[in-house]
């Protein structure tokens, strides 16, 4: 049998189902509306759409979202809202099992049933198709693990940092020879230390109704690689991801549609 092509949205013979969940919930303090604020002419939100779409790994793509606003916009861009989330679940401390518990619930009550999620928070611009198939690829090609995660190497190493109490400070991690302690040893002696990243996270479906994680207890890295991992979330951010841009330094997903009308936000 041939396999399918999944660039044009085909799955492979007796391979997992996954559904794309995007979270967009509005009220952002640090950057209000960063999830429908324009970047290239697009809103945010917009490129993990793209991204999730093209990358023909996904049987359905979502956004959960508390705003009927943001909802129009990701259906415009070709995503689906089958309900908008509680109000309860969408405030700036909500931890993210509660939003995907109740997303992945709803659906099955509808009868919609996945082997897989993968969580693409639209803070992530340059995550791009290939970005997901690469993930979905490494993924599921190993087996005995729940979920995968993108990390990249970290550029402040833990071995570094300290915790200060009152007037003194002790040591992150007190670890290394008392005669060459890591706080005192260049970085390229140091053990490599990756960081998480917002770029995407999968897993099997089984850890949130078994577990009620959202990462289980195996989980495998998905390095990322230039710009994927990038995270839009501060001022700063907003500038820099526009220069990269600017300057072709960074690639965005291709957008069919024309610019959402966002004088309407």
């Amino acid at each position: 049998m041939t396999t399918p092509d999944r660039r044009n949205g085909a799955n492979r013979p007796n391979e997992p189902t996954i559904v794309a969940l995007i979270p967009a919930r509005s009220g952002s303090k640090r950057v209000p509306d960063k999830n429908i604020r324009p970047l290239a002419g697009h809103p945010l939100m917009a490129y993990s759409i793209a991204a999730a779409l093209q990358s023909g790994v996904f049987k359905d793509v979502i956004v959960s979202t508390d705003s009927p606003h943001y909802a129009d916009i990701a259906r415009y861009y070709g995503a689906e809202i089958p309900f908008m989330r509680p109000g309860a679940i969408a405030g700036d401390t909500s931890p993210d099992i509660e939003w995907v518990e109740d997303t992945l619930k709803r659906l099955a009550a509808q009868d919609r049933h996945y082997d897989c999620f993968s969580i693409l928070r639209p803070t992530s611009p340059f995550r791009l198709p290939a970005t997901i198939r690469r993930a979905w690829d490494g993924f599921t090609g190993q087996t005995g693990v729940d979920s995968l995660r993108a990390v990249e190497k970290c550029s402040q190493h833990p071995g570094k940092m300290w915790v200060i109490r009152g007037q003194w400070m002790t040591p992150l991690l007190p670890l290394g020879p008392p005669e060459q302690p890591w706080h005192s040893s260049q970085y390229p002696s140091l053990p490599e230390v990756y960081v998480q990243n917002a770029s995407l996270e999968m897993a099997w479906t089984r850890v949130i109704f078994e577990g009620r994680t959202i990462a289980g207890h195996v989980v495998m890295p998905f390095l990322t690689e230039g710009y994927e991992g990038f995270d839009v979330n501060s001022p700063y951010d907003w500038q820099l991801a526009e220069t990269l841009v600017e300057n072709n330094t960074a690639q965005l997903p291709d957008i069919k549609q024309s610019p959402y009308e966002m004088e309407a936000c």
